[in-house]
């Protein structure tokens, strides 16, 4: 009852924002507006089967990326990532709307729990900030995500073992063989792998350098599968 009544209170003071129109929610309280509810579908009809990108034709099993050797197993995004997204996912990281954070951590869960049992998971482990990064932006966008994600399929989630040695550029500013560039040597393990089966978290997927990366070191100390999940995710080109 307390907790309750604290929850009200904090929503009183700091009402939730909308993840699509970003105003106050409507009806109050709410996590997202019910009309910009319908502006965030997931993605339907065919996709890859390796990353989970949107095909463009029924015939064809994977995207052009995946058609070369993948280092994760599988993967799953769960929205495309258009002019909405961008937007929310902007403001998410740099506008210090962290219950974006959290909201979509929880609908992942909704809509990823069937395909993540599969996956029988150990371990949920969000892709890391470098600490510059994490100093200046107060928060990890993907650990919230991570975090609201493990809450709702009641899967641990490891915040300390894979952290960012470099202070990489964005990967959205560069191409492939510049992201791949970019990723080098950009992450170390802080301490013993003790998990087989990991998922990955973080908010964009687009070529997928960054989990590969990330995918590739843990093999290399003992995990046997690593699959992702991320909100957006591009389309075929």
């Amino acid at each position: 009852m307390i907790k309750k009544t604290g929850t009200l209170f904090l929503d009183m003071l700091y009402p939730r924002r909308c993840p699509v129109c970003h105003d106050i929610a409507v009806p109050r309280g709410s996590k997202i507006c019910s009309v910009c509810r319908e502006k965030l579908r997931p993605i339907a009809g065919p996709r890859c089967f390796r990353c989970s990108k949107p095909l463009g034709r029924e015939e064809k099993e994977y995207c052009k990326d995946c058609r070369k050797t993948r280092l994760f197993d599988q993967g799953i995004g769960i929205f495309p990532y258009g002019s909405v997204l961008q937007e929310s996912l902007f403001k998410l990281k740099y506008g210090k709307r962290q219950e974006y954070g959290s909201f979509y951590g929880q609908i992942a869960a909704f809509y990823s729990r069937e395909i993540i049992k599969k996956w029988n998971i150990e371990v949920i482990i969000p892709i890391p900030l470098h600490k510059k990064r994490m100093e200046k932006r107060g928060y990890n966008q993907a650990q919230l995500i991570a975090e609201a994600l493990g809450s709702g399929l009641h899967i641990p989630v490891d915040s300390h073992l894979l952290k960012r040695r470099v202070n990489t550029r964005p990967q959205k500013e560069l191409d492939y063989r510049e992201r791949k560039q970019n990723m080098k040597n950009a992450f170390f393990l802080a301490g013993k792998n003790k998990y087989r089966r990991i998922l990955l978290v973080d908010d964009i997927y687009t070529t997928g350098t960054t989990i590969e990366t990330a995918a590739e070191l843990l093999k290399k100390h003992g995990t046997e599968k690593v699959f992702f999940l991320t909100i957006a995710i591009g389309a075929d080109t």
